[in-house]
């Protein structure tokens, strides 16, 4: 006897969420993969391997094998993929797994084909290719296969992607490489070049969820950073402020908000008509950035929509778009 198991997958920059077809999420972890460079063994994934990122000693490795949405490891992808389906749930060799995932809409047809043999090399039997924008505006809710327009904006790790959607496809589409990973770029940058300090991608990344934003708040902050000297080698710390953060920030606010204009631009008037009434809606890890909504909604002159739980709407659409075609 056969058994089968279908599940959705959001091959993300950052996180990789797996759900099961009911949309249950079963794994929510980092996209990082911890190797043994001497044997080129894996020793780790996902959150585990995370933990060693800048504490490893120099025959340990933490990759991130996906990058600005696409892969640029081939092994590693598909080494921490088997590790997540095979943690996803029970299974024997009668177990046959078909898998959704999800792609950024402008990759190439070689990348979407990296994507299906590493999700095959993992172990699956079906693999069905869903673009991330697709994906999102279903698990956001959004009416995406009626004859209404829709808009969504996916901001990931790696990747903005932005779609205007109609009919079960998409009307206008545009994808920048801004997302949490340039974001976190740009606040190691900063350090180093006003505070020649010198700090990783999680100090960073801390620095974004405890006093970042896109518009001015409520309680903002200042916040000691600690690190290494750029001059000296030695540990040194510095003093940084709310203001100072959003600051490094605007540039890439800047450029998702001229992404979205241009693709406003090029979208039938019908559609825009449908989405003044609507609205945008905002989904991804990275548009939980304070104000980051409020300020889309005061330059765009359209209401802006955070669903809950945004950053898990990409993986709960894939199992949705997985059960319409099953």
């Amino acid at each position: 006897m056969i058994f089968s198991r279908e599940i959705g997958i959001d091959l993300g920059t950052s996180t990789t969420v797996v759900t099961d077809k009911r949309g249950h999420i079963i794994i929510n972890e980092p996209s990082v993969v911890a190797v043994d460079v001497k044997s080129k063994r894996v020793l780790a994934t996902g959150s585990e391997a995370k933990n060693m990122i800048g504490r490893t000693p120099g025959s340990i490795v933490a990759v991130r094998p996906i990058r600005d949405g696409v892969i640029a490891d081939f092994d590693m992808t598909a080494d921490m993929l088997h590790d997540f389906m095979y943690r996803s749930s029970k299974r024997n060799i009668f177990t046959k797994t078909s898998v959704g995932i999800c792609v950024p809409s402008d990759v190439t047809e070689v990348e979407r084909r990296a994507v299906e043999d590493a999700v095959r090399s993992a172990g699956a039997q079906d693999v069905e290719l869903i673009e991330s924008p697709m994906a999102a505006a279903l698990g956001a809710g959004l009416p995406v296969f009626e004859a209404t327009g829709s808009m969504i904006i996916d901001i990931g790790g790696g990747t903005c992607d932005i779609a205007v959607l109609s009919l079960g496809g998409i009307a206008s589409s545009k994808s920048i490489k801004v997302g949490g990973d340039a974001f976190d770029e740009a606040i190691v940058n900063y350090m180093k070049k006003e505070h020649n300090l010198l700090i990783g991608e999680r100090t960073a990344e801390d620095i974004k969820i405890k006093i970042g934003s896109a518009a001015e708040y409520d309680g903002e902050a200042t916040m000691e950073i600690r690190g290494r000297n750029v001059t000296d080698g030695l540990p040194a710390s510095a003093e940084i402020s709310s203001a100072d953060i959003r600051g490094v920030l605007k540039e890439n606010v800047d450029s998702i908000i001229s992404a979205i204009k241009e693709t406003l631009e090029v979208t039938l008037p019908e559609l825009s008509a449908d989405i003044i009434e609507r609205g945008i809606y905002l989904t991804g890890g990275a548009s939980r950035l304070r104000g980051l909504g409020e300020v889309i909604e005061r330059e765009i002159k359209i209401p802006v929509i955070t669903p809950e739980n945004p950053e898990n709407c990409v993986a709960l659409g894939t199992s949705i778009k997985l059960r319409r075609t099953r």
